[in-house]
Formats: structure tokens, sequence, C-alpha cells
């Protein structure tokens, strides 16, 4: 009864459009909460929460869901629906170009559907801070965790997103891989700020965790953020498990042009982009990513919106704008900027225009003031 049950819920997750599936018991995962602790202990969490929050928790589906006796991991494949940057305008990974999560919602709802008609308990879990589901994958056999903390599975190297179903149905488990990446290295380089180490993921350096942040930036990680403005894929395009779904991804570029996102209202950014993770919602943070951004870009269309921001009735927005408009015109912004020196009031706001100008009259300065902090170097 067991296997034969196991095998038709694989059936009906595969049938739904999972890319991969397997099932593991609902043991705490006590090497991913070991982890957990451990970078929280030394700050390599970062501004980041999520599972960090409650380890024992977020590696005990048990604690949440008393009930369960296994947990089916599925992975879906994202690479084929995913839109590539284009070569002007904002940079979205890839993951976050649509709301790809649904997919996956779609397969746990139907693997939960077929459970309970059988009289079982089941819950979908995705992205969900109660459960580390990338170490759920990994011990059901679906792949394995890579250098760069993602899960990778052959076939799909790490372009697939995760969720599982906790159920009371007593299911047959799956075998753990046992593979890693052996002496590859390629993410580790590829990490535009060195995020990544043989310990894992230092926080603190990560470019996708600092554009889902709230409050400023960092000025010394602004300019390696580029055109993002969520996400970063830098380590998972040179990972070689993936390389042949990515180039066999055919996917037209979109483009997300700077002029015509930072015209629209934080209400309307909020809506635009209403899957991802913001910082309580408000999207003056994706206007902050934007800016800077557009900034890096350098692109002459996007200098006028931004321009306009230096008046936003936000002292964050108007920070970052100072930046972005002295990144975008150098010395040709000069006389904007010490016109608004001598008009802003907010202590904030007026150290980042201060920087702004020191950025352009004396870049070495500017660079000795905003280094990063020594623990990182």
């Amino acid at each position: 009864m067991e296997r034969d049950l196991t095998a038709r819920v694989l059936e009906v997750a595969r049938g739904a459009g999972a890319s991969a599936v397997a099932v593991t018991s609902t043991r705490p995962f006590l090497q991913a909460r070991q982890k957990l602790i451990e970078h929280r202990s030394t700050g390599e969490s970062g501004p980041l929460r999520f599972t960090y929050d409650n380890p024992t928790v977020s590696t005990d589906v048990r604690r949440t869901h008393p009930w369960a006796l296994s947990l089916i991991s599925i992975g879906r494949s994202y690479i084929d629906e995913a839109a590539p940057p284009a070569d002007t305008g904002a940079w979205v990974a890839r993951f976050a170009t649509a709301d790809h999560y649904e997919g996956v919602r779609g397969v746990l709802g139907r693997v939960s559907g077929f459970l309970e008609d059988y009289g079982y308990r089941a819950m979908g879990l995705v992205d969900d801070n109660r459960m580390v589901d990338r170490s759920a994958a990994a011990r059901a056999g679906i792949g394995w965790l890579g250098r760069n903390t993602m899960l990778l599975a052959p076939g799909h190297g790490p372009w697939m997103l995760l969720g599982a179903v906790a159920t009371d149905a007593r299911l047959e488990p799956g075998t753990a891989m046992r593979r890693d990446c052996g002496t590859c290295t390629a993410c580790l380089p590829a990490c535009p700020t060195g995020a990544l180490s043989d310990r894992g993921l230092d926080a603190r350096r990560c470019i996708s965790t600092w554009l889902q942040s709230p409050g400023s930036i960092p000025h010394w990680i602004r300019p390696a953020i580029g055109r993002r403005i969520y996400g970063c894929d830098d380590c998972l395009t040179v990972c070689p498990p993936g390389a042949r779904a990515l180039q066999a991804a055919q996917v037209a570029p979109r483009s997300l042009p700077f002029e015509e996102l930072l015209r629209l209202t934080d209400e309307q950014l909020v809506q635009r982009f209403h899957w991802w993770y913001i910082p309580r919602r408000q999207g003056r943070y994706l206007r902050r990513n934007l800016l800077i951004a557009a900034g890096n870009s350098r692109e002459s269309e996007a200098v006028g919106v931004i321009e306009t921001h230096l008046t936003h009735r936000s002292s964050l927005i108007r920070g970052v704008a100072a930046w972005a408009y002295a990144r975008s015109l150098d010395h040709d912004a000069m006389p904007r900027l010490e016109s608004m020196l001598r008009d802003e009031t907010v202590p904030e706001a007026i150290d980042e225009v201060a920087l702004a100008i020191e950025m352009i009259r004396d870049p070495q300065s500017y660079q000795d003031r905003v280094r990063e902090p020594v623990a990182l170097r």
C-alpha cells in the first residue's frame, strides 16, 4: 500500500507539471539548522530573516505540522518560461520575471487534493519560512546542494523552484544523491561581490539580499548592483549542471525601461511586481533599487526621470537619487547637487548629497569613506 500510494503521488505530481518529485521523512534537518545558527551567530546572515528567524521551526516541519509523517518535495523548472535581461533598462533575475511560483503552487494543490480525496491530511508549503525546502529536496534525492547554495538537479541544474507537501500519509522515502560539486568552483569568482565561499553565502555581501532589504543600500555595494533591481543570477548562469537547460531556453528578452518604471507611483510599482518580496510592501524600496540601477546604467533616457526624484517627498529617495544623478552625469551634475545641498534639511539626505558631490570632486576620498566594512574584507 505504501509503495503503491507513493507511486501514484509521484505520478500525479509529474502529470501536474513537476520537473522532479521525491519523498522524504519529516525528521528535522539538523545540518541545515546548525548552518543557520552558525551564520546568524557570525553575522553572515546579514539582513536576511526568513528561515534565519527561527531555525528550530524552519528545520522541523512537525513544529508547525505535528501530524505530518512525510514530505513530498516538488521541483519545477522555470528556465523555459523566464525572459533573460535586455541590453538596456532594468535587470531582473529569471526566477522573478513572472510569478513562476504559480506553477509550483498548482502542482502542490493537485498533490494535496489527491491525498485529501483518499482521506489524508495534506498541506502545501512554498517559499515558506517554516521549511528549508532545499534541504528537503536534497534529502529526498531530487538533487544536491551546490557551492552556490542552490539545489542542483540533473538535467535542470539550479533552474528550479521548490515546494513541498506535508502529509500524514506514510510514503516511501527516496534516497539522497551521492553527488556534490567536486572540484568545480565556477560560482565563486562569478559572484560580483565575493559573497560565496566554501563556507556558503555571506548575505552581508549578497546583492540579491540587499535588493530585498529595507533602508539604505551601502555605497560600497551600489556599483556592483549594475542594472539589477531584483535578484542576481550570476552564480546560476555559470553553473555547469544547468548549462544545457540555459542554452536550450528560447525566451526573448523583455525590456524594462527605467524611465517608464520610475514614472509609476509606489502603489503601481508594488502592483506591477506583486509577486516579489517587497519590504513592508512599500514601493519606495523598488524605487530605490531602480534609481541605483538607472544611475549605474548611465542611460541618457533615464537622467531626466532621475532628476525629478531629487525633490521626492521621501528623504531616502532624494538621497539615492542624488547618488544616481552624480553617477549618471559626473561633473555636469554639480550645479544641481550643490543647490540641493543648500536646500536639504533631513540629515540622512544631506549626508547622501554631500557624498554624491564628493564622489565627483574627489573620487579617492569618496572611495575611502564608503569602503566596505573591515569585517568583510
